[in-house]
């Protein structure tokens, strides 16, 4: 409490805090003592006869008898400071028997006190004076980690009598200590006779082990008591049920395909499954594993323990496992055995022989859930605790009986699915004693045993068989019908939100009771066609396990499969076998000789073969319609559930879906009853399952939580409904849907305190510590506790319990339930027990010893921490944790005893309609919300009571935004409802379940006004979540002035009560708009409501007073205008007409644009309104009324806008903000007008009633625009999708548009296949572009691309026609060939000349592969007609008028020439010069530059502004940028290079005055990044001009005959980028102009300073080459394929010598040799001379020439070359010299033959016809020169 008000400080505020009082009993002479210690007690933890005690600052003290101290006095009445915890922070302290434990700030256990039994978790002490660290440490399973140890951090312990727990900061549990409450596999449980006996022989557990059967559950608290365990576990999210065992890993269940069936089995067996520790033989009946996770070789263990037959091997386990196998068909199927004998010394003895003789009427009437016991089965959803009226479901702790028959039989047991304890213990035992009538004789006589029968004498067992007789009676008089006023609280909170709870069977849970014991045997086994190998038993249990394993669930988990079980069993009981008389002589013995006259029909004379079936099955239904004495079949149910208990909590039943599988086929064997049920519909179960607001351990505590027990089970304390101990936790299932928010253990008894302060209590009651008269209890049931009275803690000692409640007032009462203590006046040192408590009884003391925040308890003794009231602060807090618990339990009451009723009727949906059922279904849900934020508001602030009473740790201040959240949406959810007359339509309904009375509505609203109509209670009653919102206005004002008013906890407050006031008065404006709404509706004329109601539609003002009018309205025209918080609604008629408004129209609000007219330009008051479509002007009567619309209608779009169209204040309120709506808005919006976008729907933004910027239009008929908008027309970057009208594919076009129509560049991809890629103009293309045709896009298609007019194919263009197998490069015309032109063809053809009319016409020159050639003219494709030359290869040629089609046979008229052997070959060559015909590089592919120049902002070349061109640049830029960034697909195209060259592109380089060098590689550098991206308009154009390149040049056009276009195309490429470049950068000098290098201030004035020269070649070469280099230099290979070849004949001889022999060949100096290769020339004698030895070093340079692409590389390379001979040659000659041409030529020539370059002749001219011709005549141009000679003399050598 920082800075909270005290007068006398921070030690006067010590005082007041943590008061520790202590006392014993519950008389009125019983004065609490007073712990006197110097600073508060935070924690009080109670031993059996000492205390440990945790005060502020974290010291802990001791008090009471502590044997273990090694002082002289072992007994301190005064606390004693435990000095071993010094230097320690502790945060939690904790007491058992007579030990004790703490835990440390850093996670840390220190224990001391007796260590007998391990308890300590020291081994070798027995007992621990002092506190001693004990180490938790984990061992990882990981192999790899094997070794490693992890120092485990704990949160909170929990001592018992032999036993310790500790729940770790990852919400595991540990335990060391002794017995089966540690919860570990192999501790075993006591044989001892008595639970309070001495230790049992057990080995203790001294090093801390982890609970691994509560690994991986999200434990919140754990407890202990004298010798089992408790913990409190959150709910784990539900997931479907396991397919693999969890030890193994192997499937659970295998599916086997047959033919026409499919095979589910669920045999699994784990063969890991085997526990050390067992005794000798143990294990061979019981080697079984179910069909789930958990296995329970535990619980088989437990069952055989104390029982010889369990414990041995040989003939009696062979026996027991036979017996096992017989009646349980697979491993996930329980066990439906009759209850059999139990031999051995720890059989309990049997009940008096007076039993027998107890009426028949009796017997029959208690046995009811005894009975049900034996059968096994029990439904999850009925597994709940019901009130004091369902006790007769208790099992009854009696002996089981033992058959005279069968004297040598083993005890038999029953098995139920994963974690069932065995069902053939007491319950079973008492049932079958009951139902045969045994006397004495017959047991196993009176031993000393008997003296711990629960019922010593025969008036005890007739006074409780009589009290579950009237029971039963009573049940059964309650359940035939029911009121729900008398539903008791308990029954109410059971089922709150479950699904509709599945009715039992008749068939055989309403026999009886005689009956019940025979017919479980012949269920499973029926004789004949039902037996163990009988066809019908075996299916309908098959299928039954494999219906419910295909839905997920195991039959053994759920009530209905196994009822269904029954019931098929029954009605397919077979006519006569022996094995069913064998099994029932078994399991019932004498029983068929007093059962009814029905039954013998049935049952036993049906088994005899002596009764038909029909009649068998006729008297039975007959006994089963009769037997109304045995109670509803519910309660045997319940009794059957309790009977069983399952470790896997939450299993949903899936029996519903197993009834619906199999009612196809054996419809006719099912109950029809059993059918109804599940056929009835459940469209009410959607909201039936809680709604979690916030279950996250760093915002709420959760209230979905289990409790898990474990340990000795004899006085019922574990609370499954049995006396069984066990070492393995099991889930109490009757707690799993009460949200437990805290457990307490007393020595042999449990309490848990619910969410909605319910205490249940369980175990030994033998002084009424369970506050109620059931004696003991084996499952939780309610304190009896006087209405009004809500438990919020509990402390559980020896023999009471000690509970805190709240009561009439906020400050805290106790009350105390158990043993009386009664003090003598000479009795220091022990007290003697008096009397005890019928019921909880208040303890008078409680209001004077201050505010209590916790209590605990202890042996005998009490104890309570209070605080005292300092400045108002602790009863404010008290008050507001008080409230909030009241509040959840009404919230409780409604939503259990109103809506979940309501949602359960039948007819609800009929009456109400659908419409308004779904919004009642969300209503509910949103109100189910607010109570679970409610419940867990509540318990964490009674968490903050209990523990750190401090506003910090306030949910109210910390989560505001999650009331805030939440009670919106519940009010937006109630005022739909409202506005909808939800609540006049809910009046019948709930008359119809309630009566018309409706007692409970009244009842729970607090209402006595019998006037009120029900709606409106109704109203009210949901009307009360946001009425308690006040109260946290209230009381977090309240807290604030308890603080000083600067401090921060005085501002937080202040805060907080600030929101929720804000909250308040939101849901009041929204109530009061609902109301306002509600009446608008009920007086709305005409038939426009049923249009116009929308549930979240709200009215803001409306025009009936004529305060609105339409301009230029007609003179009889009535205009009313209503203004909603969604839509503005005009609604129009005639004045004559009984029906006024005959038509109206909706403009949604978020469409709506609102603007005031100048009242000075035209006179009038008037707002003009814009909306998609139309505008208009609406008059208003004054100024004041202008206004007043004008700030309503900006409001209601501002917040239509904002997305709070519901939270819209009316008119009238006058409140709100006056905020004008934005004019760019994102809006949604159908046209309704003829036109373009008649009925096409708008989605994006909008600026002043037009689509502006982004959006989605979608048409009726299937098209599809996304894009961006301009002044209502696309406009921009877009998508267009066009339905085809005969395919069922669409034309998607992607790319520019121009006020409404395709412009620009895309793609438009063809619903036939084709696909284009280019400019668009007005819808058509235009420009440049590419068309890819063919068969549904095949992967070779026709290929066109080139210059598009008006969607036609003009100017040049080439065409690749894969059919036809030709490329044609030329002019187009109106999509024809006109022009000059070239076809290629795939057979080498080459034709350069005239087209018209798409056909060669004119002059032509055409060549064939082997240069056969023609040129002349032509009049059709390939046919030449008129006067030609026809040149042969070898010279021959012939002049003369030719026709026919070439390669056909042609016919000449003409004269043929032979060539002179004497002319040279120049003139006998009469080859046509080509290139004349075509069409010249600058014309080509103009559209590509002339689009470039466009997106520049030219007209034509260099015609513009050179910064208007950097702005579109940038625009460019940005543009293409938003786009990638828009789309994952473009994104993903670029790659990481040109990410980071647009990062540099931002910058553009700048200069001023003369281009120097320094500002030239500027320049240079800038042009490689933008021709990188395709982003930039630069890389864009050299994108397409690579594409059209490769387009050219590639496939069919790789002819070489071509190669001088393509170098002349790419000379042509330069000029005009180096055109544009100069345009960019006006100062760069023209070509063959110097540029001086940048001069140094030191450089002297008669040196020359360094110059460059400017050249495209040097600039653009190698940005364009590296791209069009395969296809140029392909064609280069293919030109010079002969000189290669030739030149490459002479380089592979040559290789062949030595480097001797080839220097010597080739002339080269000797001095220039290698001195190795000199030597070797010496010595004659070497056999062999090395090769590739010389000059190695050049030659390997040289060989780099190939792996470069611009000339000026590869002359670079050359020059590198020469310079490496130069260094050998220096090396070798130690002196400088001069080369000379006659030495230097062959030295290279030698290189050049080494370096094997294979195109060599392809490379050199590369070189001569793109190198840069300024180098020409230098130094490169002479080293070219000589590479050049080198490849013309290798193919000229000769070698003799």
């Amino acid at each position: 409490m920082e800075k909270q008000k005290s007068s006398s400080g921070e030690e006067q505020r010590s005082v007041d805090r943590g008061l520790l009082h202590t006392w014993k009993g519950y008389s009125c002479s019983v004065t609490p003592q007073k712990v006197l210690l110097s600073r508060p007690v935070l924690q009080a933890a109670l031993g059996y006869k000492h205390g440990v005690l945790l005060v502020e600052g974290g010291q802990v003290y001791s008090f009471g008898e502590l044997p273990w101290k090694q002082t002289a006095g072992t007994t301190s009445p005064d606390p004693i400071l435990e000095a071993g915890l010094s230097g320690q922070k502790v945060v939690g302290v904790a007491a058992g028997g007579f030990h004790s434990g703490a835990v440390t700030e850093d996670g840390g256990v220190h224990m001391w006190g007796d260590n007998a039994h391990g308890q300590c978790g020291l081994s070798g002490l027995a007992t621990v004076p002092n506190p001693t660290p004990v180490a938790v440490v984990d061992h990882p399973s990981d192999p790899a980690s094997l070794g490693l140890q992890t120092q485990v951090k704990i949160l909170e312990l929990a001592c018992g009598e032999q036993h310790t727990l500790a729940l770790s900061a990852r919400h595991e549990v540990w335990s060391w200590g002794t017995g089966p409450q540690l919860g570990l596999p192999g501790t075993g449980t006591s044989t001892t006779s008595s639970t309070h006996a001495a230790t049992p022989p057990l080995t203790p557990t001294w090093r801390p082990q982890k609970v691994e059967h509560l690994a991986g559950r999200h434990v919140l608290q754990v407890a202990c008591g004298a010798f089992h365990s408790l913990a409190l576990v959150r709910c784990p999210i539900s997931h479907p049920p396991p397919d693999k065992c969890g030890q193994c890993h192997q499937l659970l269940y295998t599916m086997t395909d047959k033919e026409d069936h499919v095979i589910i089995s669920d045999n699994h067996r784990c063969p890991l499954l085997v526990e050390t520790g067992k005794p000798a033989g143990e294990g061979e009946g019981e080697g079984e594993c179910g069909a789930d996770d958990n296995h329970h070789t535990t619980d088989d263990r437990r069952r055989s323990e104390g029982s010889p037959a369990g414990g041995k091997g040989g003939l009696l386990g062979q026996q027991q496992h036979q017996r096992q196998q017989e009646v349980k068909s697979s491993p996930s199927m329980p066990l439906l055995s009759s209850s059999t004998t139990q031999h051995g010394h720890s059989s309990p003895p049997r009940p008096p022989s007076s039993l027998s003789t107890h009426s028949t009427s009796n017997a029959s009437s208690c046995v009811d859930a005894a009975a049900a016991a034996t059968a096994g089965v029990g439904s999850p959803a009925q597994d709940e605790v019901t009130s004091s009226g369902s006790e007769t479901t208790d099992a009854v702790p009696l002996p089981p009986p033992q058959d005279s028959e069968h004297p040598e039989q083993p005890q038999q047991v029953q098995e139920s699915s994963s974690g069932s304890r065995p069902e053939g213990g007491a319950t079973a035992g008492a049932a079958a004693v009951l139902l045969q009538g045994q006397g004495p004789g017959t047991g196993s006589g009176s031993g000393p045993g008997a003296k711990n029968s629960p019922y010593p004498d025969e008036q005890a067992v007739k006074d409780y068989l009589k009290k579950l007789s009237d029971h039963s009676i009573a049940d059964q008089a309650t359940a035939k019908s029911p009121p729900l006023a008398q539903r008791s609280q308990v029954d109410a909170i059971a089922d709150v939100f479950t699904p509709d709870e599945p009715q039992p069977l008749s068939s055989t849970s309403s026999l009886p009771s005689s009956s019940t014991s025979s017919i479980p045997s012949s269920m499973l086994m029926p004789a004949g066609a039902g037996g163990p190998g009988g066809p019908v038993g075996a299916a309908l249990n098959s299928l039954v396990a494999s219906c419910a394993s295909v839905v997920g669930e195991r039959v053994a988990s759920t009530c209905e499969a196994l009822s269904l079980r029954k019931v098929m069993s029954y009605y397919y009981q077979p006519t006569s076998s022996s094995s069913a008389a064998s099994v029932a002589s078994d399991s019932s013995a004498n029983s068929t000789s007093s059962a009814p006259p029905g039954l013998v029909a049935a049952g036993g004379a049906g088994t005899q073969g002596d009764t038909a079936p029909d009649e068998a099955l006729l008297n039975l239904e007959e006994s089963i319609q009769k037997s109304c004495s045995l109670g509803d079949v519910r309660r045997q149910e319940e009794g059957e559930a309790q009977s069983r208990r399952l470790s896997l909590p939450g299993l949903l039943s899936q029996g519903r879906y197993a009834v619906q599988l199999l009612a196809t086929s054996y419809g006719g064997m099912l109950s029809p009853r059993l059918l109804r049920r599940y056929s009835r519909s459940r469209v009410k179960a959607a909201l039936l399952d809680a709604v979690l607001v916030a279950d996250d351990d760093n915002l709420l505590p959760s209230l979905q939580t289990e409790v898990w027990s474990w340990g000795r089970g004899q006085e019922g304390q574990l609370g499954h409904g049995d006396l069984q101990s066990g070492s393995q936790p099991m889930c109490i299932k009757c707690l799993s849907n009460k949200e437990v928010l805290r457990i307490a253990a007393g020595a042999h008894h449990s309490v848990a305190i619910t969410a909605q302060s319910q205490c249940y209590s369980w175990g030994s009651n033998s002084s009424g510590q369970l506050g109620h008269m059931e004696t003991p209890s084996t499952i939780p049931r309610l304190a009896k506790l006087s209405e009004g009275i809500r438990v919020w803690d509990v402390g559980a000692g020896q023999q009471h319990t000690l509970l805190l409640a709240d009561g009439d007032c906020f400050q805290p009462i106790l009350y105390y339930s158990g043993q009386q203590v009664k003090e003598g006046a000479g009795q220091t040192s022990q007290e003697s027990s008096g009397g005890y408590t019928q019921q909880p009884v208040l303890l008078p003391f409680c209001m004077n010893i201050g505010y209590v925040s916790s209590v605990c308890a202890g042996g005998q003794v009490c104890a309570a921490l209070a605080d005292k009231n300092v400045m108002g602060f602790i009863a404010s807090l008290h008050e507001l944790a008080a409230a909030e618990r009241k509040c959840y339990c009404k919230l409780t009451s409604i939503k259990t005893q109103v809506l979940q009723p309501l949602l359960n009727a039948d007819n609800l949906s009929t009456t109400l309609g659908p419409a308004s059922t779904a919004l009642l279904q969300t209503l509910i849900g949103r109100f189910n919300g607010v109570c679970q934020l409610t419940g867990q508001s509540a318990a964490s602030l009674t968490a903050l009571v209990r523990h750190l009473k401090d506003c910090k740790g306030m949910i109210l201040l910390e989560h505001t935004h999650l009331f805030t959240d939440t009670y919106t949406e519940y009010s937006s959810a109630l005022g739909d409802y409202l506005v909808m007359g939800g609540f006049q339509a809910l009046a019948k309904p709930c008359q119809d379940v309630f009566g018309k009375g409706c007692e409970v509505v009244f009842k729970l609203v607090d209402s006595t006004d019998d006037t009120v109509p029900l709606p409106d209670l109704l109203l009210s009653l949901l009307h009360q979540p946001i009425k308690h919102l006040q109260e946290y206005t209230r009381m977090l004002l309240k807290l604030a002035t308890c603080y000083e008013v600067d401090s921060a906890d005085y501002q937080r407050l202040q805060e907080g009560c600030s929101r929720f006031e804000s909250l308040v008065l939101h849901l009041k404006r929204k109530r009061k708009e609902a109301d306002y709404t509600l009446h608008f509706w009920r007086s709305f004329p005409g038939k426009m409501t049923d249009s116009l109601r929308k549930p979240s539609r709200r009215l803001v003002c409306e025009s009936s007073n004529k305060a609105l009018t339409l301009q230029n309205a007609g003179r009889f025209s009535v205009n009313w205008f209503i203004l909603f918080n969604d839509a503005l609604v005009h609604a129009q008629g005639m004045a004559p007409y009984k029906n006024l408004f005959s038509t109206h129209h909706v403009f949604p609000l978020s469409s709506l644009w609102v603007d005031p007219i100048s009242e000075e330009a035209t006179g009038l008051n008037g707002l003009k309104l814009t909306t998609p479509e139309e505008s208009f002007t609406l008059l208003t009567s004054s100024p004041m009324e202008k206004s007043k619309w004008l700030r309503s209608i900006n409001q209601a779009v501002e917040q239509a806008l904002s997305g709070g169209g519901a939270e819209t204040s009316s008119l009238t309120s006058g409140v709100g903000p006056k905020a004008d709506p934005p004019i760019s808005r994102t809006a949604s919006y159908t046209f309704y007008k003829e036109g373009r976008m008649k009925e096409a729907t708008y989605e994006g933004r909008w600026l002043a009633g037009k689509p502006h910027g982004r959006g989605v239009v979608k048409w009726p008929d299937g098209r599809v625009y996304t894009g961006t908008f301009k002044n209502g027309l696309e406009d921009g970057f877009g998508e267009y999708i066009l339905p085809s009208k005969n395919a069922n594919k669409s034309d998607h076009y992607q790319g520019n548009w121009k006020e409404g129509k395709m412009h620009g560049f895309g793609t438009y991809r063809y619903a036939t296949g084709e696909v284009y890629e280019g400019c668009f103009q007005d819808n058509m293309r235009h420009g440049h572009g590419m068309l890819r045709s063919g068969k549904l896009n095949s992967s070779s298609p026709s290929v066109f691309i080139g210059q598009w007019h008006a969607d036609r194919k003009c100017g040049y263009g080439v065409l690749d026609d894969i059919t036809r197998g030709e490329k044609y490069m030329g002019q187009w015309q109106d999509d024809l060939r006109h022009g000059n032109g070239v076809i290629v063809t795939q057979f080498g053809l080459y034709y350069e000349g005239g087209f018209s009319n798409n056909k060669m016409m004119g002059s032509g020159v055409l060549l064939s592969e082997d240069d056969t050639s023609f040129e002349g003219e032509f009049s059709e494709d390939w046919t030449l007609s008129g006067k030609g030359t026809l040149n042969m290869p070898n010279g021959d040629y012939i002049e003369g008028s030719f026709s026919g089609v070439w390669g056909s046979g042609l016919k000449i008229s003409g004269s043929f020439y032979k060539p002179n052997l004497f002319d040279s070959d120049k003139d006998k060559k009469h080859t046509p010069r080509l290139g004349r015909l075509v069409v010249g590089a600058e014309d080509k592919w103009l559209g590509v530059f002339e689009e470039y120049w466009a997106k520049l902002g030219c007209h034509a070349a260099d015609q513009g502004e050179t910064s208007k061109a950097w702005d579109n640049i940038a625009v460019a830029l940005s543009t293409n940028r938003q786009l990638h960034r828009d789309s994952p697909e473009l994104r993903r195209s670029l790659s990481r290079s040109q990410h980071k060259a647009l990062e540099g592109l931002e910058i553009i380089p700048q200069h001023t005055g003369p281009v120097t060098m320094e500002i030239y590689d500027n320049i240079r550098r800038y042009l490689i990044k933008a021709c990188d991206t395709a982003l930039h308009p630069l890389g864009r154009l050299l994108e397409s001009l690579v594409g059209v390149y490769r387009m050219t040049y590639v496939g069919v056009g790789a002819n070489r005959r071509l190669l001088p276009q393509a170098v002349s195309e790419i000379k042509s490429y330069l000029k005009r980028l180096f055109g544009i470049v100069r345009f960019l950068f006006p100062d760069l000098p023209d070509e063959g102009c110097v540029i001086p290098e940048t001069a140094d201030e030191t450089t002297e004035a008669h040196l020359e300073v360094p110059r460059r020269v400017v050249s495209s070649s040097a600039l653009l070469l190698p940005v364009l080459l590296p791209r069009l280099y395969p296809p140029l230099f392909t064609l280069y290979a293919l030109d010079k394929e002969k000189e290669d070849d030739a030149y490459w004949e002479c380089v592979s001889r040559l290789n062949k010598q030595s480097d001797q022999a080839l220097l010597v060949f080739l002339g080269v100096n000797q001095k220039f040799w290698p001195a190795s290769t000199a030597n070797q020339g010496e010595n004659q004698e070497v056999a062999s001379s090395p090769k590739d030895g010389c000059f190695a070093a050049a030659v390997e340079t040289l060989q780099q020439i190939s792996t470069t692409f611009t000339p000026a590389d590869k002359l670079q390379v050359i020059q590198q070359t020469f310079e490496e001979i130069t260094q050998e040659v220096l090396a070798l000659l130690k002196e400088s010299f001069l080369w000379s041409m006659d030495d230097l030529f062959p030295v290279f020539l030698y290189v050049v033959l080494r370096a094997r370059i294979r195109n060599l002749g392809s490379e050199v001219s590369l070189i001569e016809d793109l190198m840069d011709p300024c180098v020409m005549h230098g130094e490169h141009g002479i080293m070219f020169t000589t590479l050049k000679a080198c490849y013309y003399q290798i193919q000229q050598e000769r070698i003799t």
